[in-house]
């Protein structure tokens, strides 16, 4: 019994010493990026695609009202098989429209995170660098749903904005 005792205290100060020897650090990552000098450049080109694309459905948009206008012009005067096939037309015309959209929003996320790709990579570098440098075992995102307590003072978010030559003005 005593060996059971002995063997489990000693495993568990093995356990502390090894525990201690951790250095667990958190960033904010996304704060990062919002600080980045990149970050305009890419918020500017995100929004020139957006606006190319909202052009395009602009005019599609335009190109089905006006032919929603003319059916509902020449309504009275269709017969019903001009009737059902001018409907059905416009009907396929806004199943296209909503495509359009869908592959819209597709398209600018792919471009959104085509654009942001290397800055996070940097980001990355950085907080390696930061880790080595610093000692640090792990260092964890907040910018997730994966910590229930921080401790602020584990927090490398400014050492890797420092090292990037980011100033912090607000946090």
């Amino acid at each position: 019994m005593k060996f059971k005792i002995t063997l489990f205290i000693a495993i568990l100060f093995s356990s502390l010493s090894i525990q201690a020897q951790n250095k667990v650090g958190t960033v904010d990552s996304e704060y990062i990026l919002s600080k980045m000098p990149q970050m305009a450049a890419v918020q500017t080109r995100i929004s020139d695609y957006g606006a190319k694309l909202d052009s395009s459905f602009n005019i599609k948009v335009k190109e089905y009202d006006a032919k929603v206008d003319a059916y509902k012009k020449a309504e009275k005067t269709m017969t019903d098989i001009v009737k059902k096939s001018k409907y059905e037309e416009l009907a396929n015309l806004e199943e296209d429209l909503q495509k359009f959209r869908q592959n819209g929003i597709t398209m600018m996320q792919l471009r959104r995170s085509e654009y942001l790709k290397p800055l996070y990579k940097r980001i990355t570098e950085v907080i390696a660098e930061v880790a080595k440098a610093n000692g640090y075992s792990q260092i964890l995102t907040i910018t997730g749903n994966e910590l229930a307590y921080l401790d602020s003072k584990f927090d490398v978010t400014k050492l890797v904005m420092a090292k990037m030559g980011i100033k912090d003005d607000s946090k």
